[in-house]
């Protein structure tokens, strides 16, 4: 049976699956990246992982994987194949897709960034299936974004676009960790909220799950809190909708899990903002933490695709 390798790396682990010509996650397995024991421990275990998977694909159907594609954190030069740089991983300029593809026999491979891959499953299978336009945008750690044009990810004269998290929205806020101050995701991210209502409650151990739980029950240090980014969000969104004018916006992340306690009150604030600017619609992402490994495979078959059409 035909398939390709696809594997999605974290910062603490990997998700990984073979994946079937229409899509049919074949087989899926799970590990840790190993993070702490150095970024060229991590590459090895990248690597072996991949070996392993190809070794499973010969065994249970009858031939290895025909392509592979791989997702990481950071600054992807998906062009030259290169991991450029991620902090959590602790590497620079690892030229991984020759690396992936020596350790596979030389099969084809697709490297790309974690957000832009999850951006282009969500696009093509998930939550925004059958739209021309859209714009991804996980409210995790961070607040990233991709661009959905077409089918395709749109990633920008240097690998950039997207990085709707660094748009200031707050001048002379807080501190970012790109240099900035103000930015979007030191106010909305799900780390952000954390931050913020573990110090309204006094309770360091507090996180926006729970600040999502007080805005249900009312609390209302937590409706304070909870207004506060999704003001800071709204105001990020609208300049997003300004530039990019997507039919469909997709928020996935920890933050999403709160479901209308954060879609009810957001879709509100945006509509609220917007002049001449069309409202997109506003919908949670549908393919939870698997959206990385299926973008992956979906990588890996274009990579075929384009092979036999050339």
């Amino acid at each position: 049976m035909r398939h390709v390798i696809a594997l999605d790396v974290g910062g603490t682990g990997m998700k990984a699956a073979l994946v079937g010509e229409d899509g049919t996650l074949l087989h899926e397995a799970r590990r840790p990246t190993g993070r702490d024991r150095g970024p060229e421990a991590v590459v090895a275990t990248i690597l072996g992982f991949a070996a392993d998977l190809r070794d499973h694909g010969i065994r249970e159907y009858g031939e290895p994987a025909a392509a592979a594609g791989v997702a990481v954190p950071g600054i992807v030069d998906d062009t030259a194949g290169i991991a450029v740089y991620a902090a959590n991983l602790g590497w620079r300029d690892v030229p991984l897709r020759a690396l992936v593809s020596e350790r596979l026999g030389g099969i084809p491979v697709a490297l790309g960034h974690d957000v832009r891959t999850g951006g282009l499953a969500e696009g093509r299978i998930g939550a925004g299936n059958g739209a021309d336009r859209f714009f991804f945008l996980p409210l995790g750690t961070g607040i990233a974004g991709a661009i959905g044009i077409d089918g395709r990810i749109e990633a920008g004269a240097h690998g950039y676009a997207g990085e709707i998290g660094h748009i200031v929205v707050r001048p002379g806020g807080p501190l970012c960790g790109c240099g900035q101050r103000g930015c979007l995701e030191t106010l909305a991210s799900a780390s952000a909220v954390s931050r913020a209502w573990a110090a309204a409650s006094e309770d360091p151990d507090a996180d926006a799950a729970d600040c999502a739980k007080a805005v249900e029950s009312g609390d209302p240090r937590a409706l304070a809190v909870w207004r506060e980014a999704i003001d800071a969000l709204a105001d990020g969104l609208v300049t997003g909708l300004t530039l990019l004018d997507p039919r469909v916006l997709i928020i996935g992340g920890g933050l999403a899990e709160a479901g209308d306690t954060l879609f009810g009150p957001l879709r509100a604030a945006v509509e609220e903002r917007i002049t001449f600017q069309k409202l997109p619609l506003i919908v949670p992402a549908a393919l939870g933490d698997t959206a990385g490994c299926l973008g992956a495979g979906l990588l890996a078959w274009d990579l075929l695709s384009v092979e036999v059409t050339a």
